[in-house]
């Protein structure tokens, strides 16, 4: 999953940043140009491979825009208030079904519309179901979705028909289903369900007779995902069983789902397999390896096994590729740390690639901007850790510096766009972005490290990370900050409250600072998969209490910029005004800013800008970069 760029609804107290409107100062017209690059996502082809359904920021929130595969002027289909987390063109090709975000929540619903923009119609239920759009089957009468519509604390496996409108229940999960793939008949399906974050496994479903088969059962945590073969008989599969590092296998699968054996068809000594997609007729797939942060993409042939690499990327990441219906054409999602997210599209007879959309980058040069260094020190244990490293084009060290932490817990910095990144760069602000213990992508082991008790040694991370700029002299000890969303909001408040002499400002985006509020208040099934990772509220209280920096909120100094959305049901606003209510009445600096059109993270370019804006300003004033750096 891909974290949120960050953003802010604009108060009636604040200057306008609207387009054509006065700036109020350098700072704010500066980092409001960064804050407005652009991104396109969610390839989907059309049935001819002539052109490219996609989501785009360009109208100022994620909308559907069609553009030609070959190059041409994109037109946009839809344009509404809410923002579109994904679409996908029908087989036949008269119809795109998205997913909508209504408020920027969680509660995600399911439309189709046209391709020209007309005969726009909701499908699922509406209200405050979350429902996530998984595809269309082979036939495209129907819709895969995953909803918790029958139980708020499970998300189940549903066919949605396009005759008749009705959600089809495939399976009764006892937790979180991912409908992953169906067959060609759809009488067998593939679902992806977590137990626990940081643990899953792929279920074969018989869909008629409503039968289930576990096809990974395994032993401690594991990550899985899969794909059916044409026939069913095979199951291909991200895997990590019995193993460090995720690979590419199969597994042969009975007339009813009887599980074989799991068979390794390729794998990488130094990387985790990300992702991967098979074209429409089973000869191919593409695998995205996650070496460290970076992608590498490779093409391996399913009938003989034989692995070979894709072509050298542009920039650092890639991700979400997809396969056109021919499997002439393969999609994928670039982006870096000067490249802002843009759609390319690699010619699989040639191996060409071509760049299909262009994120608008307005008084923006991608090739001023800087690019990240991958670091590594250890924790106070010595267990080895990498941060990425960015440091201002002008930079005398020591400087000032912010530590940015990454939402998860189980999620991973990249080396990837990050406007708030380069904004505080250009204002003279170094930024290290580190991976913690319990961060993905570095294998099962470090993945886990956090769990429970575990976690205080992430906590002790922070102080780690902060002793490798001092002790290399990067950073200005007595000008640090930390921020971060999500889980990264947890850090921050973890890191301002277990090491208050360290910090001079922080930043908490989202964060959760009280376990005992989070789990009362998330949404259900969000609370079920988070016990083994957190720690179960019944059964263990007392360290949730601990773990919680709501506890020793009496000890934060720094100043404090807290924001939040008030349509988010994953950490709920409560976590934000108990870190405000606390500071407030010990006179600690504290701003809340409250986005009442957003949920978890910001989707639209207007709160995006704002966001970016504060924060920085934020940091500036309390870390005082060299002004003389800053007009540098």
């Amino acid at each position: 999953m891909r974290w949120c760029t960050i953003a802010f609804a604009i108060l009636a107290t604040a200057p306008a940043l609207g387009a054509g409107a006065p700036q109020a100062d350098e700072l704010t017209a500066t980092v409001t140009r960064m804050a407005r690059v652009g991104s396109c996502f969610s390839p989907s082809f059309s049935p001819d491979g002539q052109h490219l359904a996609a989501i785009c920021d360009m109208s100022g929130t994620p909308q559907v825009w069609i553009t030609p595969t070959n190059g041409g002027w994109p037109n946009q289909v839809t344009a509404l208030e809410d923002p579109i987390t994904r679409v996908e063109w029908s087989p036949a090709g008269t119809w795109l079904a998205i997913s909508i975000a209504p408020g920027g929540g969680m509660n995600t619903q399911i439309y189709v519309v046209h391709p020209d923009g007309s005969g726009l119609k909701r499908f699922s239920q509406g209200g405050k179901d979350n429902n996530w759009l998984a595809g269309w089957t082979h036939a495209g009468s129907e819709l895969m979705v995953s909803s918790n519509v029958r139980d708020g604390a499970a998300m189940d496996p549903y066919l949605l028909g396009m005759d008749d409108g009705q959600m089809r229940l495939v399976s009764r999960s006892p937790g979180m289903d991912n409908f992953v793939d169906v067959g060609r008949d759809n009488h067998i399906a593939l679902v992806q369900r977590m137990q626990s974050r940081g643990n899953n496994n792929v279920y074969w479903v018989d869909v008629v007779g409503h039968t289930e088969v576990d096809l990974t059962e395994h032993e401690g945590p594991g990550t899985f995902d899969g794909r059916l073969s044409p026939d069913g008989h095979i199951v291909y599969l991200i895997s990590n069983k019995d193993r460090d590092l995720t690979v590419f296998a199969k597994e042969q699968v009975g007339p009813h789902g009887e599980a074989g054996v799991i068979q390794i068809v390729a794998q990488r000594p130094d990387a985790d397999l990300a992702e991967f997609e098979m074209n429409a007729d089973n000869t191919e797939a593409a695998l995205v390896w996650n070496i460290a942060g970076r992608s590498e993409l490779a093409f391996v042939d399913l009938n003989t096994g034989q692995s070979k690499p894709g072509p050298k990327l542009p920039s650092e990441i890639a991700f979400h590729p997809r396969y056109s219906h021919d499997g002439q054409q393969l999609a994928v999602v670039l982006t870096g740390s000067t490249a802002p997210e843009d759609i390319w599209v690699i010619d699989r007879p040639g191996g060409n690639l071509h760049q299909v959309t262009f994120s608008p980058h307005p008084g923006v040069s991608l090739a001023d901007l800087v690019h990240a260094t991958l670091v590594h020190y250890k924790g106070l244990d010595g267990e080895p850790l990498t941060a990425w490293l960015w440091l201002p084009k002008k930079w005398q060290a020591p400087g000032p510096c912010v530590l940015s932490f990454h939402g998860g817990p189980e999620g991973q910095e990249l080396p990837d766009f990050r406007s708030d990144y380069q904004a505080l760069l250009g204002q003279g602000i170094a930024v290290l972005a580190p991976n913690v213990r319990g961060s993905g992508g570095f294998g099962k082991r470090f993945v886990n490290l956090d769990n429970q008790e575990l976690r205080f040694n992430g906590i002790k991370d922070i102080k780690a990370s902060v002793d490798y700029l001092t002790t290399n002299k990067i950073a200005d000890p007595k000008r640090l900050g930390i921020m971060g969303g999500s889980y990264g909001g947890y850090m921050t408040m973890a890191g301002l409250t277990e090491y208050p002499d360290l910090f001079r400002a922080g930043a908490d985006l989202y964060g959760v600072v009280n376990f005992e509020t989070f789990f009362a208040h998330t949404e259900p099934w969000m609370a079920a998969i988070s016990t083994i990772e957190y720690g179960n509220p019944k059964t263990q209280g007392e360290l949730l209490r601990q773990l919680s920096p709501i506890n020793k909120i009496e000890r934060v100094r720094a100043a404090t910029l807290v924001l939040h959305g008030a349509n988010d049901t994953n950490v709920p606003v409560v976590e934000a005004q108990q870190v405000v209510d606390n500071l407030k009445k010990r006179g600690v600096p504290v701003q809340l800013i409250m986005f009442p059109d957003e949920g978890h993270g910001w989707r639209k370019m207007a709160n995006r800008i704002r966001s970016t804006v504060e924060v920085t300003r934020w940091f500036v004033k309390y870390l005082e970069p060299d002004a003389a750096i800053a007009r540098k």
